[in-house]
């Protein structure tokens, strides 16, 4: 692995081990996959905790992160599960993302992914540990944050100006569309490839795949970029959903 994640995710597990009652920490994502870019990437974490976590727990969660001063370490992201909530696909974790802590769900797509092949950085593996999650429990999800989420976010066009819109929601409709056919998930490489099978504006994803593998993109404005994104994003979401 790239040496300064590699040394970050250790500075990391010396400053929370003994913060909290740490039982196992989880890799997932581009991490776990094998897809993972440094610089790119985000560093998707999940910890389990022997017990629910207090308000000094919260605070020390909080000032771990804040202490880390080294590379990469904004795409750090961690979520903290109590051994006790488990089972419950609602419950909302104390979480760290982008640079503030606050708390939500651990999806039912994370949890899949930690069972088709985790990390593990320390502790037990998750069988055994965390519940699986059924077909009808992935597909559930997968369905309601396309309709509840992306197909809402992709009628407000601002937003699509920026890289980080396009990237997130063409890739995320293509590994949707997988999920709800094939009740499988797949990386962000292979959404690229599944973006042309769905017939994405070609530049848009070469656009992407440009940004994402460091290779020269094409020549494409912000405006048109965005167009052909959200065009493409609304329609694969309602054929997705039919």
């Amino acid at each position: 692995m790239h040496a300064a994640t590699e040394r970050l995710l250790r500075d990391f597990l010396e400053g929370v081990e003994p913060a909290v009652p740490l039982v196992a920490v989880w890799a997932h994502g581009s991490l776990a996959a094998g897809d993972y870019q440094p610089g790119r990437s985000d560093l998707d974490l999940v910890a389990v905790l022997d017990r629910p976590p207090t308000m000094d727990h919260w605070r020390r969660i909080k000032a771990a992160h804040r202490r880390l001063r080294l590379p990469l370490t904004e795409h750090l992201h961690c979520s903290y599960m109590a051994r006790q909530e488990l089972e419950d696909l609602s419950a909302e974790h104390i979480t760290w993302a982008f640079g503030q802590i606050f708390r939500r769900p651990v999806s039912a797509v994370t949890r899949r992914e930690l069972h088709n092949g985790a990390r593990v950085l320390h502790g037990p593996p998750p069988d055994g540990l965390l519940p699986p999650v059924s077909e009808e429990e992935l597909t559930h999800y997968v369905r309601t944050d396309l309709r509840d989420y992306w197909l809402v976010k992709a009628q407000a066009r601002r937003r699509w100006l920026q890289d980080v819109w396009v990237d997130l929601g063409m890739l995320t409709v293509a590994r949707a569309t997988v999920t709800l056919r094939e009740g499988r998930l797949i990386s962000k490489l292979e959404a690229l490839d599944v973006l042309n099978d769905l017939g994405a504006p070609e530049i848009v994803v070469a656009d992407i795949r440009a940004r994402r593998y460091d290779s020269p993109p094409p020549v494409l404005s912000r405006f048109r970029r965005a167009r052909l994104a959200r065009a493409f994003v609304k329609t694969a979401i309602r054929r997705a959903l039919a």
